[in-house]
C-alpha cells in the first residue's frame, strides 16, 4: 500500500460518517456496558474472591480493585482503539488492520458460532433458571423443556425489539439498567448503614501466610472477579451509532469500569457489614457463595429473598438485551467488507438495523439454548473470549506502528508495559483452562480453524472484490 491509500485508509478509519443512526449518547453508552457487566454475579463471585483470598475480608477488596484495575487497563485499550477507529464491529475491525481479514474473520465466525451467541444463549438460559428459583413449587421449575422455550421467546423477543431501532434497544438498556440497580443499592445502602458488624479489614489472612503466597492469593482472587467484570469489551461493536464517539466512547468504558468497581467493591463491604464473620466462614465451607443473598435475607426477611430473586432477574434481562443489541454489528461490518454473507450487511429501510445480522444471530443463539447447558456455554464463550481479547491488546502495538499518525484521542496508559502485562495474563488464563477444560478448549482452537477454511473457500473472493473496487474508487477520485 503507498503513502497515498495507507492516508485514504486512516481516514475512513477515522472518519464518524455511518449509514447507521447516531442514537446512543454517553449514558446510553454507560447504560449498555454497565448493564452487561452487572449480572448476578454480584451475589456469589464474592464469596469465590473471599474463598481464594485466605478468608482475609480486608485481602478480598483488595483483590476487587485491583481486578477492576486490570479491567480498567484492558478497557482503555479498547478505548484508544474505539476513538481512533469509530467503525461498527469492535475488534473484528482492529483485528483486521492489525493483522489481516484471515485472524479478523476467525475472530468474528468464532463469535457467531461460539463466543457472542453463546453469551446470548447462557444468558437466556440463566434468566429462566432464575425465575425458577423464585417458582421452586411449580411445573415451570421442574420443566428444562419450559425454561428452554422460554429462553428462547426472550432470545426473539429482544431481536424484535432492536431490529425496531438502536434508540428503542437503548432505551430498553437504560430502563431496565435503573430498575435493576434499584434492589442493589436497596441491599448496599442498608447494608452500610444497618449493618451491626465491624468486618476486620487487614489484608493478612489468618494463616499468616508469605508475602509470596498472598500475591498468589491475589492473582487467583483476580481471575475469579474477571468474570464479574465480564462484558466491558461490548461498547465497541456498536461505534458507528454512538454520538460523538471519539469522545463518549472512552468516557462511557472509564466511567462504567470506574462506577463498576466501586459497586463491587463497596457491595462486599456492605455484606461483610451485615454478615458475621463466622457465618460467612460456615457458609463458604459449605459450598454456600450466595452471601448476597444471605445479607439480604438478614435485612429484610422473607422479602429478602424475593428483592435478591428480582435484581438477578432484571439483571440478567438487561446483560441479555445489550448482547442482543451489540453482538449482530460485527457480523453486520464483516458482510460490509465482503467477507462474510452478503444479506447481513443489509440495513432495515425505516430503523437502520442490521437486520439480517439481528435475526441470524438470535437463530444461532436459539441453536445453541437446544443444544447446550449453561455450563458447557459458559466455558466455550470463556475461552474464545481469551483468545482474541489477547490478539486485540496487542494490536495497539502493531496499530501505533502501522499508523503512527492516526489521531488517537485516548492512549493506553503505561504504554507498552502495560499491554505485555495483559497479553501475558490472557496467556495464563488460557494455559489454566487448558489444564483444566481440555475438550473446551480444542473446541475454542477447532471453531477458528474452520473458520479460516472456511474464508478461504467462500469469501476470499468476495473480500478481494470489495478492496479492489475500494482501491478503484480511490484512484478515480485521485
Amino acid at each position: 500500500m503507498n503513502e497515498n491509500q495507507n492516508t485514504h485508509v486512516m481516514q475512513e478509519l477515522s472518519s464518524e460518517k455511518t449509514e447507521l443512526r447516531r442514537e446512543v449518547g454517553l449514558f446510553g453508552g454507560i447504560s449498555v456496558l454497565a448493564g452487561i457487566m452487572i449480572g448476578s454475579g454480584i451475589f456469589y463471585i464474592g464469596g469465590i474472591v473471599l474463598q481464594r483470598s485466605g478468608m482475609s475480608l480486608g485481602l478480598a477488596l483488595l483483590v476487587w480493585l485491583v481486578g477492576g484495575l486490570v479491567t480498567l487497563m484492558s478497557g482503555i485499550c479498547y478505548a484508544e482503539l474505539g476513538a481512533m477507529m469509530p467503525k461498527a464491529g469492535g475488534s473484528y475491525v482492529y483485528l483486521r488492520e492489525a493483522y489481516g481479514e484471515r485472524t479478523a474473520f476467525m475472530s468474528g465466525f468464532s463469535n457467531f458460532i461460539l463466543g457472542s451467541s453463546g453469551s446470548n444463549a447462557a444468558l437466556a438460559v440463566a434468566f429462566s433458571a432464575a425465575i425458577a428459583s423464585m417458582l421452586p413449587s411449580s411445573a415451570f421449575a421442574g420443566s428444562e423443556l419450559m425454561q428452554k422455550a422460554l429462553a428462547i421467546a426472550m432470545i426473539a423477543l429482544l431481536t424484535v425489539i432492536n431490529i425496531f431501532g438502536v434508540k428503542l434497544g437503548s432505551t430498553v438498556q437504560n430502563i431496565f439498567m435503573v430498575l435493576k440497580m434499584l434492589p442493589i443499592f436497596l441491599i448496599l445502602v442498608c447494608g452500610l448503614f444497618m449493618g451491626t458488624e465491624s468486618p476486620s479489614l487487614s489484608i493478612i489472612p489468618a494463616s499468616n501466610p508469605s508475602l509470596f503466597q498472598i500475591l498468589g492469593m491475589i492473582a487467583f482472587g483476580v481471575v475469579a472477579t474477571m468474570w464479574a467484570y465480564e462484558g466491558w469489551t461490548n461498547l465497541n461493536g456498536i461505534a458507528e451509532e454512538i454520538k460523538h464517539p471519539k469522545k463518549n466512547l472512552p468516557l462511557a468504558i472509564i466511567i462504567s469500569i470506574i462506577g463498576v468497581t466501586v459497586l463491587y467493591v463497596l457491595f462486599n463491604y456492605a455484606v461483610y457489614r451485615v454478615l458475621p464473620y463466622d457465618t460467612i466462614v460456615s457458609m463458604i465451607d459449605a459450598g454456600n457463595y450466595y452471601l448476597g443473598t444471605e445479607a439480604a435475607n438478614r435485612l429484610f426477611g422473607n422479602a429478602g429473598g424475593l428483592i435478591v430473586g428480582a435484581a438477578m432477574i432484571l439483571a440478567i434481562f438487561n446483560s441479555l438485551n445489550g448482547c442482543v443489541m451489540v453482538f449482530p454489528r460485527t457480523y453486520y461490518a464483516m458482510a460490509r467488507d465482503g467477507a462474510f454473507f452478503k444479506g447481513m450487511a443489509k440495513l432495515h429501510p425505516t430503523y437502520k438495523t442490521p437486520v439480517n445480522a439481528l435475526i441470524v444471530s438470535g437463530l444461532v443463539s436459539i441453536a445453541l439454548v437446544c443444544t447446550r447447558n449453561l455450563s458447557q456455554l459458559t466455558s466455550l464463550v470463556a475461552f474464545c473470549a481469551m483468545v482474541f481479547n489477547g490478539l486485540t491488546f496487542y494490536a495497539v502495538i502493531r496499530l501505533r506502528k502501522k499508523y503512527p499518525t492516526m489521531d488517537r484521542p485516548y492512549k493506553v496508559w503505561g504504554y507498552p508495559v502495560m499491554i505485555f502485562v495483559i497479553c501475558l495474563i490472557m496467556i495464563g488464563l488460557m494455559a489454566n483452562t487448558f489444564i483444566e477444560d481440555p475438550i473446551t478448549s480444542i473446541i475454542g482452537f477447532a471453531v477458528p480453524a474452520v473458520g479460516l477454511v472456511l474464508y478461504e473457500l467462500v469469501f476470499k473472493k468476495s473480500r478481494e472484490a470489495v478492496v479492489n473496487a475500494e482501491n478503484a474508487e480511490y484512484e478515480e477520485e485521485n
